[in-house]
């Protein structure tokens, strides 16, 4: 990762992993039909509408900000994507899951179906589900995104099967209820009696985030 010079126009786009796969592939899978903006290294709070040169220099300092580079891992960019909403629109859509945290023991099982409030007038679940990102997978001997099966979908939930080897790995998956079934491995614990993680859930048409804690209590 780096920062780009902010003297000049550039574009620079690079693949995802999912999109180096389907490209790899060339089986015509690979068709770019949607794109993301984003605003993740803006810091809004430079604007200075008191500032001695008047209103052209209101946003000077957000204007010479570095940008970031583009890079793959779509996990860990564009948190904060520009979105349109409908004309008319009084709140911005937050996400529901049913819960503010996870508590899980061992072997234990949940499935989660987000809903979007206040998005399309009203609440709703959105066309093109939900992505589904937890920080550590090796506290689940599940985690999958089921409901939503297009092509671009199914190759993302295939590439992100991640296999661990010990060390804490995240994983991002895709659908309309995502399901969670807890660790029976006891030696992952050590002498901790709880394991913590986090669970980050997007919609992909709203944009709306959230982020809960999950643990998982060993069972003696």
């Amino acid at each position: 990762m780096g920062y780009l010079n902010n003297t000049v126009v550039t574009v620079d786009a690079i693949l995802t992993d999912v999109g180096r796969q389907l490209l790899a592939q060339q089986n015509g899978q690979f068709q770019i039909t949607q794109f993301a903006l984003a605003d993740d290294e803006i810091d809004y709070t430079l604007y200075n509408p008191t500032h001695p040169s008047g209103s052209a220099f209101y946003g000077q300092a957000i204007a010479n900000m570095p940008l970031l580079e583009a890079f793959p891992q779509a996990t860990q960019t564009m948190k904060y994507k520009l979105i349109t909403l409908p004309r008319g629109t009084a709140k911005l859509p937050i996400l529901a899951l049913g819960y503010s945290t996870i508590i899980l023991k061992q072997g234990a099982s949940l499935a989660i179906t987000p809903q979007t409030l206040n998005y399309l007038g009203g609440d709703t679940y959105e066309t093109s589900g939900y992505t589904a990102t937890i920080s550590d997978v090796r506290l689940m001997s599940t985690f999958e995104g089921v409901g939503i099966t297009t092509p671009t979908v199914t190759a993302l939930n295939t590439a992100n099967q991640t296999t661990t080897i010990g060390t804490s790995v995240s994983r991002t998956v895709v659908g309309s209820t995502i399901n969670l079934r807890a660790t029976t491995i006891n030696t992952l614990f050590g002498t901790q009696t709880q394991l913590q993680a986090t669970l980050t859930v997007e919609g992909r048409d709203s944009g709306a985030r959230v982020t809960i804690p999950i643990t998982v209590t060993k069972v003696s």
